[in-house]
């Protein structure tokens, strides 16, 4: 993914200790570091509550706005060794300010995202950690969560699929596409979340192993749980609305062109 990206006036970046914190003015003003520590909004009475998996998530309410705020860990052995210390190699390298950019970028691009709202890293020498906060989507639920409470209608995969269509026609790789970062919303709805290592790239049989991981999660989640939750007919759906793709109105730019940023070979 390019570091080349251009913003607009309202995207601020403040220097703290150690590292740096970067938000958007329009949607939050006068940041201060202590929004991403959840201790802070724990002795507020204002978190609301905490999502499941590697990665620290929680939600929290302020100002009659509700964020999601995600502290960056380490997945499998090495997380042994390191949960949420990385090597540094440059600010715009840093994992918090890489996927804060690309999702600014996608949802100026009118792409069905959270948008993202401040980002934060804290360097110790050659490493750092990091932290991104963005919007809670609200009436939304996880395609995992819902396969939990039943069957998900046709025409709901096949917005699945006109939805990632999208993202692909941009040329944007998701490095951990699975059922629960396809968040579904009223009227058919359907966002993508979690850009954290993601990157822009030119077409190519990537799209194809996005879509199998895709699959894969949806064998994992649906394993445990009755039959019929995730059936064959229902991946052929979302195939059909990936093939159809979305709406000419709903068509986003060309791969490459988000604002300024170049798609990689």
């Amino acid at each position: 993914m390019a570091r080349t990206w251009t913003s607009g006036s309202e995207v601020k970046r403040v220097a703290v200790d150690g590292g740096a914190m970067l938000y958007d003015a329009s949607r939050v003003g006068n940041l201060r570091a202590e929004w991403f520590d959840p201790a802070y909004w724990r002795k507020r009475d204002a978190v609301t509550g905490e999502a499941p998996g590697r990665g620290a998530t929680v939600f929290f309410a302020t100002n009659g706005h509700e964020y999601a705020l995600r502290h960056y860990r380490r997945g499998g052995l090495i997380a042994r060794l390191s949960s949420d210390r990385y090597l540094w190699r440059g600010e715009g390298a840093a994992r918090p300010v890489a996927e804060w950019h690309l999702t600014y970028h996608l949802a100026h691009a009118g792409l069905p995202v959270a948008p993202p709202v401040a980002a934060r890293y804290e360097r110790h020498g050659i490493v750092y950690r990091g932290d991104l906060i963005t919007e809670r989507l609200a009436g939304t639920m996880s395609l995992a969560a819902a396969l939990e409470l039943g069957s998900v209608p046709i025409l709901t995969w096949v917005d699945i699929g006109r939805c990632l269509r999208r993202f692909h026609d941009l040329g944007v790789c998701h490095a951990d596409l699975n059922a629960h970062n396809i968040l579904l919303g009223a009227g058919g709805m359907v966002h993508l979340i979690d850009f954290d290592r993601a990157t822009l790239r030119r077409p190519g049989l990537w799209r194809d192993a996005n879509l199998v991981r895709l699959r894969r999660s949806l064998d994992k989640v649906t394993d445990s749980l009755p039959p019929g939750r995730a059936t064959e007919a229902d991946w052929h759906s979302l195939l059909a609305g990936y093939r159809e793709g979305p709406p000419a109105n709903d068509a986003p730019p060309a791969a490459g062109s988000v604002s300024g940023a170049q798609a990689a070979d």
